[in-house]
């Protein structure tokens, strides 16, 4: 008998060995399912709807879930130090070495958030440079610190390849962008950033934490954007102190359509947070309404303010572009706030760069507007009176 169990012991050893070999060759392929998920973390996400955030022992995983709107993709990066790049990770749209040194972005939007995390200097290539309004950034523009990269939507591939940057953050309005596609060939990582799909003013602002976990500054980020949270919900609080409730018109026309904030966007929010009554508020979607002139005289011509007329900058140029905006009661009555007066030194409007990050400022604006009365010692700071 213990010379059978004597030629059993190979055979045993030998099961044993390839189960075991089996079972490592399974973990390195699956590592970020079933031990690495029982160490995932996930970072809060008050508001933002479009990304989330998983850290794990060794990596952080960053998902884009509404890259676009109406988009059903998700793109996953995942974000290693020290060069920890293994074969695990092939499967995902990009792996990010962090925390980078160097980025190339292509939204206004963008900027804020290198400036507030304190990292702007990493930033080496931007599209359509005269776009950007901040004072700090222009400044590194003028000393030749951050190159020229054309348009958007054709990037100059070559001058980007040749800065190398660690990686390039676009945005998408589909799934069809060759220039990005020209430069995932060459290896440099391409993130998609959907702050713009977001429709609440805080869920904007909450992307912060997006570029706080490229740069590891994931604590600076949380605590840069509960700063702005407080702000805001601050602001929204003290609306609320006043029963009063004006009416309030917003958009223009573009070739006989008149174009206006539907009633869950991101422009109604904001006037609703500020105890305001939105006229198409009742209105569904988070996009614009197209309306015809006829039906926003109707309903919009006895309205108090309007907020928002597009890009004009002064009555006379309203008047000489359509004389009917002559008939509204905030027209007559000068209460037409524009937020196109405000810009940088080569002419990029401040607003589209930095309200989107600073969601606070802009509610305070429009309560100083309505109800200034409220906040006697703010002073607005995006929008002007249209002369």
């Amino acid at each position: 008998m213990s010379k059978t169990i004597l030629n059993f012991k190979p055979i045993l050893l030998l099961i044993i060995c390839l189960v075991v070999f089996s079972c490592k060759k399974n973990t390195n392929n699956n590592q970020l399912q079933e031990p690495e998920k029982r160490q995932v973390v996930a970072v809060p996400l008050k508001y933002a709807t479009g990304f989330e955030i998983e850290k794990y022992t060794d990596h952080t995983l960053i998902k884009i879930i509404n890259p676009w709107p109406g988009s059903d993709k998700i793109y996953t990066y995942v974000l290693t130090e020290n060069h920890l790049v293994t074969n695990r990770f092939t499967a995902f749209d990009a792996v990010i070495n962090t925390p980078l040194s160097s980025v190339v972005v292509t939204s206004t939007t963008h900027i804020p958030s290198l400036e507030m995390l304190e990292v702007e200097n990493s930033l080496v290539g931007f599209p359509n440079l005269a776009y950007i309004s901040s004072k700090k950034t222009r400044q590194r523009i003028a000393q030749n610190k951050i190159k020229e990269l054309g348009r958007n939507e054709a990037i100059n591939t070559e001058v980007l390849i040749e800065l190398s940057p660690d990686a390039v953050v676009s945005f998408a309005i589909d799934d069809d962008n060759k220039s990005l596609e020209i430069i995932k060939k060459t290896g440099i990582p391409v993130l998609i950033n959907a702050d713009w799909t977001e429709t609440h003013p805080l869920g904007k602002a909450e992307w912060i934490k997006f570029f706080g976990a490229l740069y590891g500054k994931e604590k600076e980020a949380d605590s840069i954007f509960n700063s702005i949270e407080r702000n805001y919900l601050g602001a929204k609080e003290n609306a609320k102190k006043t029963t009063i409730k004006p009416t309030v018109l917003s958009g223009a026309m573009y070739k006989d359509v008149w174009y206006l904030p539907q009633g869950n966007s991101w422009a109604a929010q904001f006037i609703d947070d500020a105890n305001g009554d939105y006229l198409w508020s009742d209105s569904k979607g988070t996009g614009s309404l197209s309306l015809n002139i006829e039906s926003v005289l109707d309903q919009g011509q006895g309205a108090e303010y309007w907020i928002g007329p597009g890009q004009f900058t002064s009555k006379k140029q309203m008047l000489e572009n359509a004389s009917v905006y002559g008939q509204f009661d905030a027209f007559k009555n000068d209460k037409v706030f524009s937020f196109t007066n405000k810009k940088g030194a080569t002419g990029g409007v401040l607003y589209y760069e930095l309200a989107p990050n600073r969601p606070d400022i802009v509610l305070k604006d429009i309560i100083k507007i309505l109800h200034p009365e409220l906040l006697p010692e703010h002073e607005l700071f995006f929008f002007t009176p249209v002369e």
